[in-house]
């Protein structure tokens, strides 16, 4: 028995999704000529109250190329410092749009207006132009934690009234919708573009979406190509998002119920010396002084569980479609007959 926490990404398609990909209709998608692709792509828009959306082979690649559409070079984004934007796509905010960041420090990767409306520039040439409000949900260094629509609204709200942009990384997002009962389509009316994965929680292998308004992706499209993201049949792999919206949304529940029970476990454990609270799929704990990082994944590794290190004596375990309740008890016994 194996079980691989690694992350969401790890999972492999189900057979609905691998037959829904084979019996997919297709067609050249740089020419707009792909139905899958279309069919995907007008299914995201109207789900959240959106004018339209573009198909995109990466989170990184929506984030970015939303980031670019809202902005100009010499402008600034803020931020939570821990952001995906920041920490994990290599610095393409300022190569691709040469912009800055302004890093807030937020309860557990999620700020508030107090600290979007502290931080925005003034109008003086020393300083660049805040020009956008990044938001990220759910916030992967904040251990799964999520941002309600009301508190999106009070950001979103004060930004539009001072002409600030809003961009949402909703990489995790229906894991955040699971637990708040939120609709998405109320979220079109906060966000200038959104960015949503279908490969991490949903379950299909490749691929996310940009959501914006008409004139955002229109550019956008230009962008995608800029980057190298145009792909040609590319609804063999749409026909799997479409199935994951339609099969694997109401399921995430099960994730977030076996990402707490781990962390129950890891409460009593005397090798931890601290769980993070688990809101979501995405459990982050410490370990004691004395024990690293390292020492413990390459204990955990020998016994076939799989995680990663989120800091010298830090850990992400991240629960997905492919940790059913066999893989939940084996890792539990794995924690428990763990010594250091």
């Amino acid at each position: 028995m194996k079980a691989d926490l690694r992350s969401d990404t790890v999972t492999k398609p189900t057979v609905g999704m691998l037959e829904a990909m084979m019996s997919a209709q297709v067609g050249d998608d740089v020419f707009g000529e792909d139905p899958t692709v279309n069919a995907l792509e007008e299914k995201c828009a109207k789900l959240f109250g959106m004018d339209a959306a573009i198909y995109c082979p990466s989170g990184t690649m929506t984030n970015q190329i939303g980031i670019n559409v809202l902005s100009n070079p010499y402008e600034e984004v803020i931020c939570y410092k821990g952001s995906h934007i920041y920490k994990y796509e290599g610095g393409g905010v300022a190569g691709n749009s040469g912009l800055s960041f302004r890093l807030l420090e937020g309860n557990r990767g999620r700020v508030d207006l107090e600290d979007v409306l502290a931080n925005i520039n003034p109008d003086d040439v020393h300083c660049p132009v805040s020009s956008i409000v990044a938001l990220e949900n759910t916030v992967n260094k904040g251990g799964g934690s999520f941002y309600t629509l009301a508190e999106i609204a009070e950001i979103a709200e004060a930004c539009i009234s001072r002409g600030i942009k809003m961009h949402l990384d909703g990489a995790r997002l229906f894991n955040a919708l699971a637990e708040t009962g939120d609709k998405p389509q109320d979220y079109g009316q906060y966000f200038d573009t959104i960015s949503i994965c279908l490969s991490k929680g949903l379950g299909a292998p490749v691929g996310s979406v940009l959501l914006g308004k008409a004139e955002h992706i229109r550019k956008a499209r230009r962008m995608r190509k800029v980057f190298g993201g145009g792909m040609r049949q590319a609804g063999y792999l749409a026909a799997a998002g479409i199935y994951a919206l339609d099969h694997h949304v109401e399921r995430l529940g099960e994730d977030h119920r076996r990402a707490r029970e781990i962390g129950e476990v890891l409460e009593g454990l005397p090798y931890v010396n601290h769980v993070l609270p688990v809101d979501t799929n995405i459990l982050i704990f410490e370990l004691v002084e004395g024990i690293t990082a390292e020492t413990f994944l390459n204990k955990l590794d020998l016994q076939g569980v799989k995680a990663v290190a989120f800091g010298p004596r830090e850990i992400r375990f991240v629960t997905h479609l492919n940790f059913d309740d066999k893989a939940l008890g084996f890792t539990i016994d794995v924690l428990r007959q763990l010594s250091f």
